[in-house]
């Protein structure tokens, strides 16, 4: 089903590594031009050259998501190299361990800057070009601990479950202007935030992980590639579950 994103430009932030990465490599391959932004530029610049050397096309920008000029030029440079905007991942994001009296107000304020504040300024940034665009996908990349609680992580639980309604809000609010939001939820997947995890945490995630392994970075970015085809036409304000099981518990 090649082709599924043919005449989308989209706009991938994180998209240096990880889940964002997998989302540039997905995209491409399924016809849509990309911008992809991450703070990580020598590792953005090779994302994208490697996709440019076998056909796609593809650039990078320097995007700290909490800021909205990088927002402004991120969709500026859409804009200008692909004239227009119909697709935002909204995938940046951080994650620490901390539970409520560990963590610190400067820490909480980081954590809802990135993962909360900067997909409020992406949709901000890119809904007006979209609406020139006659209409677009937009998803949001929330967290399992942005439905269900855990005994630890209270600013990232925080700015995930903030994520997920922010979808459904914004949802509501360009429905009947072309636009659709979605959130995608993922377990634990294997990304470079997770790298810090020791071998008998890893054994222990994918023990308590019904489907027996970890998720990975591509089987979040198919889950976008439905929600921003025309397959999803019908389809926003949902939230997808991509766990291996794990909530099914």
């Amino acid at each position: 089903m090649a082709g599924r994103l043919a005449g989308k430009v989209a706009l991938i932030s994180g998209g240096a590594s990880g889940i964002g990465e997998a989302h540039v490599h997905v995209f491409v391959r399924e016809g849509a031009k990309v911008v992809a932004g991450d703070l990580q530029e020598e590792k953005g610049k090779a994302v994208v050259e490697a996709v440019n050397k076998n056909g796609g096309e593809a650039v990078f920008v320097r995007l700290d998501v909490s800021q909205e000029d990088d927002w402004a030029k991120a969709v500026k440079t859409a804009v200008t190299r692909f004239g227009k905007l119909t697709t935002l991942i909204n995938n940046a994001g951080i994650y620490w361990p901390d539970g409520i009296e560990a963590e610190t107000l400067e820490r909480w304020n980081k954590m809802i800057a990135v993962n909360q504040t900067g997909v409020w300024l992406g949709m901000k940034a890119a809904v007006p070009e979209m609406r020139k665009a006659g209409g677009g996908a937009i998803v949001n990349i929330s967290s399992l601990y942005g439905i269900i609680g855990s005994p630890s992580s209270i600013a990232y639980h925080a700015s995930k479950g903030a994520v997920r309604i922010m979808s459904k809000a914004a949802a509501l609010e360009y429905a009947r202007q072309g636009i659709r939001v979605n959130s995608i939820h993922p377990g634990q997947i294997e990304t470079p935030i997770l790298a810090g995890l020791t071998p008998e945490q890893n054994e222990q995630i994918k023990a308590a992980t019904p489907i027996g392994r970890m998720g990975k970075p591509e089987e979040i970015a198919y889950g976008s590639l439905y929600l921003c085809s025309d397959e999803a036409a019908y389809t926003t304000g949902t939230e997808l579950i991509i766990d291996g099981g794990w909530s099914a518990q």
